[in-house]
């Protein structure tokens, strides 16, 4: 019988896998707009970090036809911890297998979701050493902020789409440990929750796919830590003619403060800050909202995010369902620069 609830035994979100069909275009929407630095270059791949990342890279861009994830990666408290999870995600049927170490950590274990979504547990990380003249003054601050760009500081959390939320929950919680801090319902239907294992509001977020598809990608979110730099990035990605779908504005579940764009390769990505919920208390209660609450929960400034996109548009795109009107198959629709 495996392992189930064991809490503390993720210790957070570690670093992100991106497809990209545009990866120079990738690349310049990470380094001069958002900061981050490279780290590396190792094939078809580039790595990259936000400057109070704790680690050589929290980003992995490879080439690919199709924009999606790739993976995920979590980090365990420890490597009995990561030896305890294996064990229990081997024996529920959903492990792959370990994989050699990439950049920056050692060996990992794959496994899939039951919607299809690929993440991984790694306990061995190096501690990202900052060249000397890139190091802070700031002692908990690996590197200098960048001068260029509106700069994010680290990777924040994930979303995923799946036809089934309640199966990717019931896995996150039994096998890895993590808690939901919110859900949302229609009727008696889960069709969202946001889990984390440590104080954050949420590291990983489940939302329905409205197409039905299996293990499809939503975004991933970067930390700013403040509401105006939003606000500022907003205004330069105007500029540069970077597509935004929706904000800034705040959200009422997680309370964070959030702005989602497209990066050239086609996979969303949210700025988010200021700097939502923080879970303290030991006995937090998990908090259920309802459809007809939905305008609060996704904004309480009263920002639409959009049906069309929003609601609909993942990574990889996938074919539509025939419209019962016209009997047309549709695509996602692909994000248009302003």
């Amino acid at each position: 019988m495996h392992e189930t609830r064991p809490h503390h035994e993720i210790a957070h979100l570690a670093c992100i896998e991106l497809c990209s069909p545009d990866p120079a275009g990738s690349e310049w929407f990470f380094t001069q707009l958002l900061g981050m630095y490279v780290t590396e270059r190792r094939g078809q791949s580039v790595y990259l970090r936000g400057y109070e990342d704790p680690y050589p890279w929290s980003l992995k861009i490879t080439e690919g036809p199709t924009p999606r994830m790739v993976h995920a990666s979590l980090r365990t408290s420890s490597a009995d911890a990561l030896h305890r999870r294996v064990r229990a995600v081997a024996a529920a049927g959903l492990g792959d297998g370990w994989i050699d170490g990439d950049f920056g950590h050692g060996p990992a274990y794959r496994f899939h979701t039951p919607d299809g979504h690929e993440l991984r547990l790694l306990w061995e990380a190096e501690q990202y050493l900052a060249p000397p003249d890139l190091r802070s003054k700031i002692l908990t601050r690996p590197s200098k902020k960048p001068l260029h760009g509106v700069p994010v500081r680290r990777i924040d959390h994930l979303n995923l789409m799946a036809a089934d939320v309640s199966a990717v929950r019931r896995t996150c919680e039994d096998l890895l440990g993590m808690r939901t801090r919110e859900r949302l319902v229609d009727g008696d239907a889960e069709v969202g929750t946001w889990m984390s294992s440590n104080n954050l509001g949420h590291e990983v977020a489940v939302m329905r796919d409205a197409r039905g598809a299996l293990g499809r990608f939503h975004h991933v979110a970067f930390y700013y830590g403040v509401a105006q730099h939003n606000a500022d990035a907003a205004e330069m990605f105007r500029e540069q003619g970077v597509p935004i779908e929706a904000g800034p504005d705040r959200h009422g579940i997680s309370q964070g403060a959030f702005l989602y764009v497209f990066e050239p390769g086609g996979n969303r990505v949210e700025l988010f800050g200021d700097p939502g919920v923080l879970v303290l208390e030991p006995d937090f209660r998990t908090r259920t909202w309802t459809m007809d609450e939905i305008d609060v929960g996704m904004a309480i400034g009263g920002a639409q995010l959009p049906w069309e996109t929003y609601f609909t548009y993942g990574t990889p795109p996938v074919e539509a369902p025939h419209d019962g009107t016209t009997g047309a198959a549709t695509s996602d629709p692909a994000p248009v620069p302003d």
